[in-house]
């Protein structure tokens, strides 16, 4: 059954390597990740002077490593599930025969080799030393990669089990988001403290050879002491450590494919609701409520973009740490607005083949659209504008209001456009959702994928009028000019939200089969 499994996963990533903007995406995706492996391995062999040295970068690059297979999934939305369990539900096996066969499917494609490029900068680093420190990196290397996988594995299956009732779907993103935002402060760290590690003698150096990550780079540096008996025990420990990481998967798949997702109960219409209140009662209030109980419920969106909402609001915060000052903080609800709005480019992928309710129901573009982007504002606008209008005085930072009120509207503006805009130009499907929401976010493909860059890009650029009105105010000292960039700003954002949302109307009228076809599930 494992070579089955294997041979399924190569056949589907041989298809992924010839298949048109998917082999385009895989191989610009293997290409960054083997730079980011070459040079991972040739620091860990030559950036340092000393065996201690060299152990201690290691284990830092280890470290970060092992921090990008846990915050990759989180970050992104979505992890690599290609052979989904549910898929093999009725066949006559075992949670732990399933978990051991697609645990070796795992090992298969890309994203092992390029770590296990990256660790074997170990052996590069072994091999200085001698013959017996490459014997014991060749196994911790191997061993490394066994663990980072089934660790990733582990974190995402106990998210989707999580997240499979209401409460722990509150719990689960919560959670997801602070996982997320660790990868900040601990690159901060790393950014601060790497060109001290080749001469770290302290407690830096024994706290990553404590981690796990540190556990293979510890087993070598005992290698070349001639402790062999504390070169082969770090090894064995990550051997149990895999052996649980392991059982503990078997453990979360059983439950991921005997226990039913929480009932959402009795929708009763009490007609007392907040949403019943003030939307309404149009086609335009309809698709709003419609799309804001959608935001509230579906896992999957509030895995996408919940995260990404909590990052925006503190990045700010960890940048202006590594800048030593506070200057981006009165920013932070610019910086949410952006990342909302490239991980909500693709509303009509949630939706799936629902979409065709709308195709035929005649005249209703105009209201599907529209309610979807004032959802989106709704949802995304109260956070930036709380963040906008008190960080600045919160921090001091009083003469910084024209330059973050100012260019909000502007982000907000052509955020609401895009994202209806590319959601209808540059849709893409999602998988099947299986109770997990992190087990995929679809292929968007590299074109659709630089155009959703391009939207952030875009936001950057349709408030260079407003930032060079400011620019000239704070030059010659006139807060009146300065304010004045407020209206600007406004004009500028509610054209480009117009623009987006008619766009995306007539894109939805005019070529409804085709998105119909583009977010219909593979």
């Amino acid at each position: 059954m494992v070579g089955v499994l294997i041979r399924m996963r190569w056949a589907i990533t041989r298809r992924t390597m010839r298949e048109g903007r998917a082999a385009l995406n895989f191989w610009l995706g293997s290409c960054i990740g083997l730079i980011a492996a070459g040079v991972t391995a040739l620091l860990i062999a030559t950036a340092h002077d000393t065996v201690h040295g060299g152990v201690t970068v290691a284990a830092a690059l280890y470290g970060a490593w092992t921090l990008g297979w846990l915050c990759g999934p989180v970050l992104t939305g979505s992890s690599d599930e290609t052979l989904q369990p549910e898929q093999f539900r009725l066949l006559p096996l075992t949670t732990r025969q399933l978990a051991y066969g697609l645990g070796a499917a795992a090992f298969v494609g890309t994203a092992p080799i390029v770590n296990l490029i990256a660790f074997g900068g170990l052996v590069l680093l072994a091999a200085q030393i001698g013959w017996g420190a490459v014997l014991i990196a060749i196994p911790g290397a191997i061993l490394q990669l066994v663990f980072v996988i089934l660790l990733s594995r582990v974190v995402v299956a106990w998210l989707g089990a999580a997240m499979r009732s209401r409460r722990g779907k509150d719990l689960g993103v919560l959670f997801a988001a602070l996982l997320g935002l660790a990868y900040y402060p601990l690159n901060l760290l790393v950014g601060a403290l790497g060109p001290k590690l080749e001469s770290e003698h302290g407690g830096l150096s024994v706290a990553l050879r404590v981690l796990p990550s540190g556990w293979a780079p510890y087993a070598v540096e005992a290698a070349a002491r001639g402790d062999y008996l504390f070169a082969v025990l770090p090894l064995l420990g990550l051997a149990l450590l895999a052996l649980v990481l392991w059982q503990a998967w078997a453990v979360l798949l059983e439950r991921r494919l005997t226990s039913p997702a929480a009932a959402a109960g009795q929708v009763v219409d009490t007609g007392g609701g907040i949403l019943d209140r003030f939307v309404p009662p149009t086609p335009v209030g309809a698709m709003l409520t419609k799309e804001l109980r959608t935001w509230w419920r579906d896992g999957r969106r509030r895995a996408a973009l919940l995260p990404l909402l909590i990052v925006g609001f503190v990045l700010p915060v960890f940048l202006s740490v590594r800048a030593h000052g506070s200057g981006t903080i009165p920013f932070s609800g610019a910086f949410v607005v952006w990342l909302a709005t490239m991980s909500s480019a693709n509303l009509y992928g949630f939706d799936g083949t629902a979409v065709w309710q709308t195709l035929v129901t005649p005249g209703a573009e105009r209201a599907d659209v529209r309610g979807r982007a004032y959802a989106w504002l709704i949802i995304v606008a109260p956070v930036s504008v709380l963040a906008t209008l008190i960080l600045p005085g919160a921090l001091g930072k009083a003469e910084l209001y024209p330059w973050a009120v100012s260019t909000l509207p502007v982000l907000l503006g052509v955020g609401v456009g895009g994202v209806v805009f590319l959601s209808t130009h540059a849709a893409f499907a999602l998988p099947p959702q299986r109770g997990n929401p992190f087990t995929g976010s679809g292929n968007p493909g590299c074109s659709k994928l630089l155009m959703q860059l391009a939207v952030g890009l875009v936001q950057l650029l349709a408030a260079a009028p407003v930032l060079a009105m400011l620019g000239v105010g704070a030059g010659l000292r006139l807060p009146l000019l300065q304010w004045a960039a407020l209206p600007v700003g406004l004009v500028i954002g509610g054209f480009a939200a117009v623009l987006g949302i008619r766009s995306a109307t007539n894109r939805l009228g005019t070529h409804g089969p085709e998105l119909l076809a583009a977010v219909k599930p593979r």
